[in-house]
């Protein structure tokens, strides 16, 4: 078994602590091979039973981008009209969503199957064990933002496609056990993002 010395320089945790919501990146492309190696240190994540259930899908062509802007824009502007948001503000938002997605220079789309996990005769051990597979992306998404601020790039996560699963497994036909969780843009940032205050763990912590 190894056994690391720890780090006198403190180099994960500066990436830690320096690490932003990136929402504007500069006009230039992010090789694929770098894609993909962040997609291999995301991989190494811990996960339920070891059973790795997440699955990526890398949106890099304009028109794919494009493609899923206006269709996941369209259910989201739905949303908001029903929700009772005018017309004019409405629209505002979803042309902001159509420009986050499309400003990216690669959208990665995390997503998750149940393919290889445990299945249950009960419901309620069948919802812990989906829960789990969440809680397995969510890590993995975490990790591979992480490895991408360390490369000098920028990520944002963004929650929006768990409101229109099947609006995105139709935009970027997705096999039908991928469930997206979400969605990750990446690219080189174009501002450092803001510094946002983080609650302090005396307010979120219990000792027992």
């Amino acid at each position: 078994m190894q056994h690391h010395e720890p780090d006198p320089f403190g180099t994960l945790s500066q990436q830690i602590l320096t690490r932003r919501s990136i929402r504007n990146f500069r006009a230039e492309q992010v090789p694929l091979a770098l894609v993909d190696e962040l997609l291999r240190l995301a991989g190494r994540a811990p996960s339920a039973h070891n059973r790795q259930p997440w699955r990526w899908v890398v949106v890099h062509t304009d028109e794919g981008k494009q493609r899923l802007a206006e269709e996941m824009g369209h259910e989201f502007h739905l949303d908001l009209r029903r929700d009772g948001v005018p017309e004019e503000k409405a629209a505002a938002m979803v042309a902001r969503s159509h420009e986050r997605i499309r400003g990216a220079a690669v959208v990665l789309i995390p997503c998750l199957t149940m393919s290889e996990m445990d299945c249950y005769s009960d419901g309620e051990r069948q919802r812990c064990e989906w829960q789990m597979a969440v809680q397995s992306v969510a890590l993995a998404c975490g990790t591979l933002m992480l490895a991408a601020h360390a490369r000098g790039l920028g990520s944002c996560w963004v929650c929006a496609p768990i409101f229109c699963v099947s609006t995105v497994q139709r935009s970027l036909a997705l096999p039908t056990d991928w469930e997206p969780q979400g969605l990750i843009t990446l690219g080189w940032p174009a501002d450092e993002g803001r510094n946002r205050e983080k609650k302090a763990i005396e307010n979120l912590t219990l000792y027992r």
